[in-house]
């Protein structure tokens, strides 16, 4: 998901070293198979802890939604800021070599931490949460860090005449990060919750596994050390673009009405700083200013790890009756539909739009891409809708939720002050009505309930409580009708169980036992405390009831639903009879399927544009300002969904909307800004500063090499291996 981001965008030529051993007479050094095992390695620990990660929030820390939403996209964003310091410090300080080593030591360390804290028995929760921010931060900087390094540094081991060489190199080089995305986001779920550790789903293990993987990235590219050129600090042209940017504000703002006027703003550097470097960074400007909407639709492409999972939590993941998809599974959708659409794309929808003498821009490509992404979040707001057909929403304020259960011989008919609800007789034994709304009119009060039983009224006060759900569970006796009142929980369960609850109306109390839970059931209408089980077709469980063993069917008990079953028979015999208070997941998760795939295609013709636009549109020697400006959007974008999530308040299909909504809002105007910017080439630059020294044209060979190997060659080439 997001893979095109993490590759390197400027490529810096390597120092003069002794030429590295080539791999079985080909021109490829033996160096870089330890790069992209080193990659696919680090790919797999990243993208496997992150696909977990939401849902150890919700079911490790207890956190709600929104809070984990929140603090998902805070370390996403945090992972895209920092790339710009690990440039900073390996073209100004340590070079990329050291850069990649330390950063690498810092990126286990944060996964061992990580793991700690998924251990239930390290402290309490104040310790396993203290340890998780940790670990995050981390390996936020460990992650960013190495980011911008690792393929310059693959590209740095090639020979200057092996260009073609290193552009397969890259694509290779993509190839395991996808690789490593794919595997990751299908190992580690199962991980989680096939394997129970600890009296629960294994997130130690779920986060063991990649901090192992991330131990080997290491070993792995620290064994290839003697085979590698390094490239000593060149210094960081994003420093000089940043102080030149600093003084020309500076001498602007200090200037008085008596200096001569300038045409630029930036032309107030002049005084220390080549024209030709003012000039290129008024070149870089033009498309950094293109970038400012850009944002938004990164606030809704990493969603597909936050929402878009939390939604597949509510929807149906079993694939006939063997096979159950995990909700953390889906997101390897983007990874595994990218390798399709991009040669689709490529090799048939572009030309096809060619033959219709369409001009498609790269603008024009990045704003349809947008409206793809709108849609998919449309797709996702149709399909929330339908989820929350099987939720029951929580009782506001002032309320409760109240349901019957008629468990007296004949129908009965109930009456409450002030109030209509429950109007028409219940029959005896069917299956309750969906929960009504009880006005309580504060925190909690005492209501008299009357009951109609065979011509006979009979009354009943319980006290109920604002914001919980209650069943009230009817039986006769000599005496009349007897009320009990049980609370319920109508939460579904983050974990893909079912909840159920037993009601005995034996006169004997009975156990249950079926996958590893025990329900004692009293006798005489008594009532078990609800429990999630698997789901499961559960059509031997065994029971005791005094001293007889007996064995019920309970048919399939689905995910998300809350179930209570009836125990009902003489002595002898025990016969169960289900119900079902909340509705299973019966969206079927194939559902999701468009969205990703209106996602993916959006991904395609936005970031992959937008990176062949941003670097046709700048000179060979400011693709890191680019590289930089680029990375800041996704962390800002992430920055969004942090403030929506925990500050808008609103149903979720409704925050779909919203943003779906905003990202067509700025398509509009990322479109007139488009409409409004001419495109520019890069070479004419030296038409207008022809003066060079010899020194200067090495340079400019180099950055053409570095040119060839850009980021965007290897994707496109990526799938035609």
């Amino acid at each position: 998901m997001g893979k095109r981001k993490e590759l390197k965008l400027e490529i810096h030529e390597s120092g003069k070293t002794s030429k590295s051993p080539k791999l079985c007479g080909t021109n490829y050094p033996v160096c870089i198979s330890f790069i992209v095992v080193n990659e696919f390695c680090e790919r797999f620990s990243y993208y496997g802890m992150k696909a977990v990660l939401t849902l150890y929030f919700i079911n490790y820390l207890h956190w709600d939604q929104n809070l984990s939403t929140a603090v998902y996209h805070a370390f996403s964003s945090l992972c895209y800021f920092t790339p710009v310091l690990g440039a900073l410090i390996a073209d100004s300080w340590l070079g990329k070599f050291k850069t990649i080593v330390y950063l690498s030591v810092v990126y286990v360390l944060g996964h061992v931490v990580k793991s700690v804290g998924a251990i239930p028995s390290v402290g309490d929760s104040t310790i396993h949460i203290a340890l998780s921010m940790v670990g995050l931060i981390l390996i936020a900087f460990g992650t960013g860090g190495i980011k911008p390094c690792v393929a310059a540094f693959g590209g740095d081991q090639f020979d200057e005449e092996h260009t073609n060489e290193r552009r397969k190199f890259f694509s290779i080089f993509y190839m395991s990060i996808n690789a490593g995305s794919v595997l990751s986001t299908l190992i580690t779920p199962i991980l989680r919750g096939n394997v129970q550790c600890f009296g629960g789903d294994c997130y130690a293990l779920a986060f063991g596994v990649p901090a192992i993987l991330m131990v080997i990235a290491l070993v792995v590219f620290i064994s290839g050390s003697g085979m590698y050129k390094k490239s000593p600090p060149e210094g960081n042209v994003l420093l000089d673009v940043c102080r030149c940017l600093g003084l020309a504000i500076k001498n602007r703002w200090m200037s008085s009405k008596y200096d001569s006027k300038r045409k630029h703003w930036l032309d107030w550097a002049e005084e220390k700083y080549p024209k030709r470097l003012i000039h290129e960074i008024k070149m870089v400007l033009r498309v950094l200013v293109l970038y400012i909407p850009l944002p938004m639709f990164w606030a809704l492409f990493d969603q597909q790890g936050s929402r878009w999972t939390l939604q597949a939590t509510r929807m149906n993941m079993a694939f006939g009756s063997t096979f159950v998809l995990k909700p953390d599974q889906m997101q390897m959708l983007n990874a595994l539909l990218i390798l399709m659409f991009v040669p689709i794309f490529d090799v048939v929808v572009y030309p096809l739009i060619g033959l219709c003498r369409i001009n498609l821009t790269p603008l024009k490509k990045m704003a349809v891409g947008m409206i793809f992404a709108a849609l998919a979040f449309g797709a996702a707001t149709l399909v929330e809708v339908n989820v929350m057909k099987t939720v029951v929403e929580p009782a506001p304020h002032g309320q409760c939720l109240l349901q019957i259960y008629n468990l007296a011989d004949s129908d009965v008919k109930l009456s409450i002050p002030g109030s209509n609800l429950f109007s028409q007789p219940i029959k005896s034994y069917e299956d309750p009505q969906a929960y009504q709304h009880l006005e309580l009119g504060g925190h909690n009060k005492t209501i008299t309930v009357g009951i109609n039983h065979n011509g006979h009224f009979h009354e009943c006060r319980e006290t109920f409580t604002e914001q919980k759900a209650y069943s009230l569970v009817l039986h006769s006796k000599t005496s009349g009708i007897v009320c009990q009142l049980a609370t319920d929980n109508v939460l579904k369960s983050e974990k893909m169980e079912a909840y159920l609850r037993f009601i005995n109306t034996r006169s004997e109390a009975v156990n249950v036992t079926m996958a590893g839970v025990d329900f004692y059931i009293p006798a005489d209408y008594g009532i078990s405390p609800n429990k999630s089980v698997e789901r499961n077709e559960y059509t031997n469980v065994r029971c005791t009831s005094g001293s007889q063993d007996f064995s019920i069917n309970l048919g399939l008990l689905d995910s998300g639903a809350s179930y209570t079953v009836i125990l009902k028979g003489g002595p002898g015999e025990i016969i169960p009879q289900k119900m079902e208070d909340v509705m299973a997941n019966n969206v079927h998760i194939a559902w999701q399927i468009p969205q990703y795939a209106l996602m993916t295609a959006g991904e395609v013709m936005f970031s992959i544009t937008g990176i062949e636009f941003s670097y046709s549109q700048a000179p060979a020697n400011m693709k890191s300002v680019l590289q930089a400006g680029w990375l800041l959007t996704v962390a800002f974008g992430n920055v969004i969904v942090l403030i929506v999530a925990e500050g808008a308040g609103l149903d979720q299909w409704m925050e779909f909307l919203l943003f779906a909504g905003l990202l067509v809002a700025v398509c509009i105007i990322f479109s007139i800004m488009a409409y409004f910017y001419t495109y520019v080439d890069p070479g004419e630059l030296d038409k207008l500063f022809p003066d060079k020294t010899v020194n200067e044209d090495e340079d400019d060979l180099k950055k053409d090499q570095a040119d060839d190997t850009m980021y965007l060659n290897s994707i496109e080439k990526s799938t035609k291996m």
